[in-house]
């Protein structure tokens, strides 16, 4: 029974479940997050029960949820966080002070009440320290006013089984803000050479790296916006070699209220960073690990800093030599993480991670609905330990209503017997894609930048149907298509080359497009998110006996421009006649309003020179439901 009530927990709060034995620990629980404007930081601390040390603890997860708080709006800014484990064993424990995971708050001026957003980071590393009783701190930065903030859970999901190495120890390795472009504090004089004992018995040394890049100077716009190569050397000898850079234009957590699709230095606003895990085959005796970053001088505005954490677990060799897990499942899942990719109704995709020693070469796959009749998938390929995959698998996804529940297994790694057939089997909570009609308009308007953007149509075979491709359209204008569909499964993709979408507040220049379906009778059934970054996409079921939702039918608001020293223009576009109200806020605070008791279709234009420099916020209301927030910034 016990078992059946945390399989249900799993997935309805998650959206998966492994087969596991499973715990989750709640240390924080919707707790209201705010900065301390006069410090730049705010803890906020709590204590969870977790495994007793003679428990063997296999995985441990934590998920990082932020929403909007009670009485509160949402914060603002994309401040640096850190998720610390303070003490272990109780509140007269020596300090440990050990970063488990750091995160970068979103922009989150557009988001109201109801609103959240789930994140989660694997933190199995730190599963000898999550023992009984432990103080957990999410450190909140930042300067932003007291009157916003966010609402705070943190959740660890442990998971019991072997282990899939035995931990033999920790190093502390480099820790600090260290400046970057300062001829007076060089970064290669501060990051130095460290030397690292390795202990008898020790097979793997795990480097983990927790690394942010900061500030803004000139000419290089370091540390945020510089892309620069980091190299990790154990002996001398290079090991590892990444660039400080991170795509955000396809950030799942779109659009924000700020600059979200600017590319940064290894992390993104709305974003639990993923650490950079290094697992180095050693020796035992003394070995020396060094960091290196190119030589770089700042002319002015000097305030680049790399903000660094780094460990070093020392392991002994994988315990068993034939082990996979299924990591995740991608496509189909509820998941936040993999929104831009869901719902769908074909491209199944699972990851998958070997954990044993020995190379995984082949791998049956097994997975549908349950009670239908399961496909089946033989996979091959070379993963050595601790190695990912991301495996596309064949068949389209069943639909239904309300939640639906989809099934993998895997069997046969390397035609053995998995070690640990517990982690082999995953049960993913989805939503099928919306239904759309078999005949539908596609008007999509381009911006000035046409040459950056396409529109494709694929069906379940991946058969391209319909496209508008980037070097065949012109600027600013109207292109209107009609599709005639048989009943199926489809994906409609926008793609943006430059990553700013159709349109994007803080790049006016490139005006403003959009993409909308609509049906037969030229009803608006669907439309694309233009403040997109790196594009939309939307997958859908073509069928005959399509019903139009007039209840919850979309909004079409078109708002321009997004800078402005004088006016901004309002489209509204409403499925049926209906009470519309425009907001016009400041700061949170409502400047103007202007109601329209009975409105189908509009074009408005308001003046905003009197409001003051900065971001103004404009919200629609249709019959008293928040349709569409968008920020203008006023210019002097």
């Amino acid at each position: 029974m016990k078992k059946s009530w945390i399989l249900l927990l799993a997935v309805l709060i998650y959206g998966v479940y492994h087969a596991d034995a499973q715990r989750f620990v709640k240390t924080h629980n919707r707790v209201t997050v705010v900065t301390n404007p006069k410090l730049g930081v705010n803890p906020f601390t709590r204590w969870g029960v977790f495994p007793a040390k003679d428990v063997s603890v296999r995985r441990i997860v934590l998920h990082l949820t932020l929403g909007t708080p009670d009485s509160l709006p949402t914060a603002h800014w994309d401040y640096c966080d850190h998720i610390w484990l303070r003490r272990q064993g109780g509140k007269n424990s020596d300090s440990l002070n050990l970063e488990l995971a750091r995160m970068l708050t979103p922009y989150g001026s557009m988001y109201t009440k109801g609103w959240q957003f789930d994140w989660s980071v694997d933190i199995t590393d730190f599963a000898p320290w999550l023992r009984d009783s432990v103080e957990i701190e999410y450190l909140h930065s930042g300067y932003e006013p007291e009157t916003v903030g966010w609402a705070l859970t943190l959740t660890f999901e442990i998971t019991e089984g072997p282990e899939i190495l035995h931990p033999l120890g920790m190093e502390r390795l480099w820790k600090g803000h260290y400046k970057y472009g300062d001829s007076t504090e060089k970064f290669s004089e501060k990051v130095l050479p460290l030397p690292v004992d390795i202990r008898p018995g020790c097979s793997i040394a795990r480097v983990r790296i927790q690394h942010t890049g900061h500030g803004m100077d000139s000419p290089g716009n370091c540390s945020e916006f510089c892309p620069r190569l980091r190299e990790i050397f154990l002996d001398d000898q290079r090991v590892d070699s990444r660039l400080m850079w991170k795509d955000c234009g396809d950030n799942p957590l779109y659009p924000q209220g700020g600059t979200w699709v600017y590319d940064r230095a290894a992390w993104c606003p709305g974003d639990l960073q993923d650490p950079d895990l290094l697992n180095l085959a050693v020796t035992p005796g003394l070995h020396h690990l060094s960091m290196k970053m190119p030589a770089y001088t700042a002319k002015e505005n000097i305030q680049a800093v790399e903000n660094i954490n780094a460990f070093l677990f020392q392991y002994s060799a994988p315990l068993a030599k034939t082990d996979v897990r299924i990591e995740d499942v991608i496509v189909p899942t509820k998941k936040n993480q993999w929104g831009r990719l869901n719902p769908a109704g074909f491209g199944i995709k699972i990851r998958i991670r070997n954990l044993g020693s020995e190379p995984l070469r082949k791998l049956l796959i097994v997975h549908g609905s349950p009670g239908d009749r399961q496909l089946s998938y033989i996979w091959k390929g070379n993963l050595n330990f601790y190695e990912t995959a991301d495996i596309d698998l064949p068949g389209e996804i069943p639909s239904g209503k309300g939640g639906l529940t989809y099934q993998f297994e895997l069997l046969k790694p390397n035609d053995k017997k998995d070690e640990w057939e517990k982690d082999n089997k995953f049960i993913s909570l989805y939503n099928a894609p919306p239904i759309l009609p078999l005949e539908m308009i596609v008007r999509f308007t381009t911006n000035r930048y046409a040459h950056e953007n396409g529109v494709y149509l694929t069906n379940s075979r991946n058969d391209t149907l319909f496209r508008r491709h980037n070097l065949s359209l012109d600027s600013l204008t109207l292109y209107t298509d009609t599709l005639r569909l048989n009943p199926g499964y489809y994906s409609f993709q926008l793609t943006d080359t430059a990553g700013n979408g159709l349109e994007f507040w803080a790049e006016p220049d490139q005006g403003e497009g959009y993409l909308r379906l609509f049906d037969i009778k030229g009803n608006l059934i669907h439309l694309f998110n233009p403040d997109c970054g790196n594009g939309e996409v939307l997958h859908f079921q073509a069928d005959p006996d399509f019903e139009r939702d007039t209840i919850n039918a979309p909004v079409a608001v078109s708002l321009y421009p997004r800078q402005t020293s004088d006016a901004i223009h309002l489209e509204i576009i409403c499925p049926k006649p209906s009470a519309v109200s425009v907001l016009i806020k400041v700061d949170k605070i409502l400047k103007e309003q202007h109601d329209y008791t009975v409105l189908q279709q509009g074009n408005f234009s308001y003046q905003l020179a009197w409001l003051p420099k900065g971001r103004t916020v404009v919200e629609v209301l249709v019959d008293g439901v928040s349709k569409f927030k968008g920020r203008v910034n006023v210019i002097k």
